[in-house]
């Protein structure tokens, strides 16, 4: 009753009125109850996202990926981020390496998934999910994949399909061999779109450098296999960035629990 009278003095209305049946509202009383119970609903409403943001569940992730993360990795942990929080959408930018840390500090990025190589950048978080071994592969059907081992010199007289000229597993194979002291590989396609390059050496006699789970995650579709060869050896170091100062959302924090998941899941799976 004293809250009631507060309540009607704060208003400078009558509420409610006795009638012989009992107590009802008043007309602006009526009034009143209608906008609370529109209050509560937005009220439980707002609650309802705020804890959602908290926890991760909604809001937008810009995600940056270079080409072998963006192949298998950001996939698997954006499906499962979508799964437990179909609130959250999601932007995919696929670019190399120093493109995407540029885009990373100019705002225009939340995280890039990347590879983590050189100095430490003093104003970036960089977060290690993965050590993938570069492997050599061929055709299911190539007369070395029968072979139990291998060495880079006897795949001198082979032709490759490798990436750019400058992309990392080129420079890899060349450097291999000249510290083997052999000739440099006899590139017959440079493409960087990796299903063409699978695609091409599992229709033909051709060989390629690739990343371990990619090529395991290529195999039956392409018709590919790793090879082998006890003296190539190489591993390429992933990882997370973001901006040191910059706000990372729940969202952006629950993706990279995921990436981290996703990425030991991957290693973890057999060929």
């Amino acid at each position: 009753s004293k809250s009631l009278r507060r309540l009607e003095h704060s208003m400078n209305a009558k509420l409610l009125k006795r009638t012989p049946k009992g107590v009802e509202l008043t007309s602006v009383g009526s009034a009143l109850l209608a906008r609370v119970r529109k209050l509560r609903l937005s009220l439980d409403d707002v609650t309802r996202e705020i804890t959602d943001l908290s926890e991760g569940r909604a809001g937008h992730l810009r995600i940056g990926a270079a080409a072998g993360p963006a192949f298998q990795l950001v996939p698997m942990a954006c499906a499962t981020l979508l799964k437990e929080a179909p609130k959250v959408s999601l932007k995919i930018a696929v670019s190399g390496n120093n493109a995407l840390l540029t885009d990373l500090r100019n705002g225009e990025l939340d995280i890039a998934v990347t590879l983590i190589q050189g100095p430490r950048h003093e104003d970036l978080v960089e977060e290690h999910l993965n050590d993938d071994a570069w492997v050599v592969y061929a055709s299911a059907a190539h007369r070395l994949a029968k072979r139990k081992q291998l060495t880079l010199a006897d795949l001198v007289q082979e032709r490759w399909a490798l990436g750019a000229v400058v992309s990392p597993m080129e420079r890899l194979l060349t450097q291999a061999l000249e510290n083997s002291g052999l000739p440099p590989p006899n590139i017959a396609v440079e493409t960087t779109y990796l299903p063409a390059r699978h695609h091409l050496v599992g229709a033909t006699d051709l060989l390629a450098v690739g990343l371990r789970p990619l090529v395991r995650h290529g195999a039956k579709r392409f018709g590919i296999v790793e090879l082998p060869v006890k003296d190539f050896t190489a591993t390429r170091r992933g990882g997370v960035f973001y901006r040191k100062d910059a706000y990372l959302s729940p969202a952006a924090r629950r993706f990279i629990e995921i990436l981290k998941a996703t990425a030991k899941e991957i290693a973890a799976a057999k060929p």
